[in-house]
Formats: structure tokens, sequence, C-alpha cells
């Protein structure tokens, strides 16, 4: 799927419901869906339960799996954890009614526990990044393509509500041609961070950026070629400063993050420039929007323009709410698989890792 169609995709996407009607005419309410969570590692674990927790007009928490029982220790008594079931992995993969699993383990556990419960039936919500390596990322969106299971990936920027006016305004062609995308994504990394991040190779761009480099293949596609730069300046071995090209035929990107910033999300941006005017969000959240057009259109005017976005539910609650139309079947995920695989190849090769 080129990357206008994929857009396109994104905002015509809806498939049909598959709803049932009482006899005088009107829907019943849909039946909560049952989910568990394996792992609490991940950064966004807390916030994807809390999320989850929070939508029970949806969903219904069955329980929690950590296999580490020092972690498990450390987080049950604390929110959202501490009212919640926990159950042994297995379990939870053998639950007949569970239908969703979100899969918040650390980095290099994410795949194998990612085939294990699609293997298992369950659709899955796969926090990033989907891998070091493509070879895993290929194979857990083959096996769900042959049990009709779906793979939400956790690139959190899809859902803001900065980012779907950019998409909506690239649909539209407000912009025109796209010639320039900018993104930067940093952080001021702690010791204890540093040490967790400087087991892998691909560095902060890897860990955080996959975020921009995922916006910047809906906008743009998968790119011509890549160049990378990554810096270690400190005695570890963390990748903490890197910045990658990304060339196309009429266009050129910029992504980069630093770990060494210490005012991290006001300096967080992604900025889009066309033929025919820009989008700039800085920062990414809240999110705030700049609007420059050289010509009205039927909505705003000429000139450079702040945006009134709605305010955001919560980072993660509008991609939940999405997943669950999806697993009741009122329509389909926009980022398909074709997507998600360039994302990760685009990803690796930005951080100078091998695709094997």
């Amino acid at each position: 799927m080129s990357h206008p169609d994929r857009r396109h995709f994104l905002h015509t996407s809806g498939g049909f419901a598959l709803t049932a009607t009482t006899a005088f005419g009107q829907s019943p309410p849909p039946t909560k869906i049952k989910v568990a969570q394996i792992g609490t590692k991940h950064s966004h674990a807390s916030g994807k339960l809390s999320t989850l927790l929070d939508l029970d007009e949806l969903y219904e928490v069955v329980g929690v799996c950590e296999d580490d029982q020092e972690q498990r220790e450390r987080v049950s008594s604390k929110s959202p954890y501490k009212d919640c079931r926990w159950m042994p992995r297995d379990e939870i993969l053998k639950h007949t009614n569970i239908q969703l699993i979100t899969v918040e383990t650390e980095i290099d556990q994410l795949m194998p526990t990612a085939i294990q419960c699609l293997q298992a039936g369950k659709h899955i919500h796969l926090d990033k990044p989907a891998g070091q390596t493509l070879a895993p990322c290929r194979a857990i969106y083959a096996e769900a393509t042959k049990r009709g299971l779906t793979i939400q990936m956790g690139y959190m920027l899809r859902y803001n509500p900065a980012f779907e006016f950019l998409f909506h305004a690239l649909d539209a062609g407000w912009l025109g041609q796209i010639t320039e995308v900018h993104g930067h994504m940093g952080k001021q990394a702690s010791p204890n961070l540093r040490k967790e991040l400087s087991q892998y190779p691909g560095g902060g761009l890897f860990e955080l950026a996959c975020h921009l480099i995922d916006a910047l293949i809906t906008v743009l596609g998968k790119p011509e070629a890549i160049e990378s730069i990554s810096l270690q300046t400190q005695e570890d071995a963390f990748r903490d400063n890197q910045l990658a090209t990304f060339r196309y035929a009429n266009a050129l990107a910029t992504i980069g993050s630093n770990h060494n910033d210490p005012f991290r999300g006001p300096r967080r941006q992604f900025t889009v420039i066309g033929t025919e005017g820009s989008i700039e969000i800085r920062p990414l959240e809240p999110p705030t929007l700049i609007l420059s057009l050289k010509k009205a259109n039927e909505r705003y005017k000429r000139g450079r323009q702040e945006i009134a976005l709605p305010k955001s539910e919560g980072r993660y609650h509008r991609e939940f709410r999405d997943f669950a139309k999806i697993i009741q079947g009122e329509k389909a995920l926009a980022w398909d698989a074709q997507h998600d695989l360039i994302v990760q190849e685009t990803l690796l090769k930005a951080c100078g890792l091998s695709l094997k």
C-alpha cells in the first residue's frame, strides 16, 4: 500500500458492525472484552493497565502476569496493580474467555510473549519496539493473519489529537507535496535507565524515537535510503545521542533522539512541510499544533495559525477505545501488517541494526 493509500485508509476504514438487535430494534450493550496483561516492566505497562481499568464500560481486566517474583513484589502494592488478580502466564494463555492480552514485558521478551499469545488465539496490544531483528516481527504478523487476529502496536502518537489532525490534513491535500519532515524525541536518562537501555545496541532512537518513525512512515511511506549518526557521550555502552536521515524521491526527513536533554517534553516535536503549507507539533504531549497555509481552504485561513485541538481523555484511551471496536468486529485497524513491518525495517536500519 503506498503512503497516500495508507493515509486514505486511516480515515475511511470502518468495516461493518456485527451487532444483534432486540425485538424492539435497539442494540443491546456490548459484552465487555476480557483482557489480561503479561508483564509489568515496560515503561508503558502501568499506564496501559490504568487505562483499561478506567475503560470499565468496555473492558474487564481478568488478571496480570509478572514472571519475575521480585518485580511483582515491587509493584503489587502500588496502583494500578494493588487490586488486580495475579495469574500465571499459562493460566492467562489457556483462559478461554480472554480475548485480548496486552504485552508489556521488558523489550527483549516482547516478541517471544507476543507469539505465545497469538498461538493461544488472543488478539494482542504489543508495546514497542517490535524486537531487535525483523524475522520475529514477520513471524507474529504471519501468525496473526493465519488465525484472523489483530496486533495493535503501542505507538502512542497514532491517536494523539495533533497527529490525527495531521493525518487528516495530509489526506485532504492541504499541505501539497511533502518536501520535509523533522522530528525529535528525547529525555534526561537517569543512571538506572541508561543501564537498562545499554543492553539494546539500537540506543535511544530504538527505544524512544520509534514513535516518530511510525508517524514518518504514515506520512511518507518507506524511505529509499537511510543514514544515521550515533554517539555514546558517556562511558557506558548506551548510544544516547542519535540522528537518522531518510531520503525519499522528493523529500528529506530527520528523526533525532537525545537522552541528555534536561527539557525533554517541551522540546519533543514533529514538523511536516509541503509545497502548500506546513504543520508543526511542539510539544507532542499535551500537543500544540501550528498550521501554516499558502492559501485558505474550506476550514482554515491563509497564513500561520494555532489550531484548537480536542482535549485528550488520556494518552492511551483512544487506542483502546478503537481496539474495542476492532475486536467487536465494527472496523479494521487502520495500521496494517505492511505498515508495521515497514516501520520495523526502517527502525532497524536507522539504528544501524541487522535485519536478520
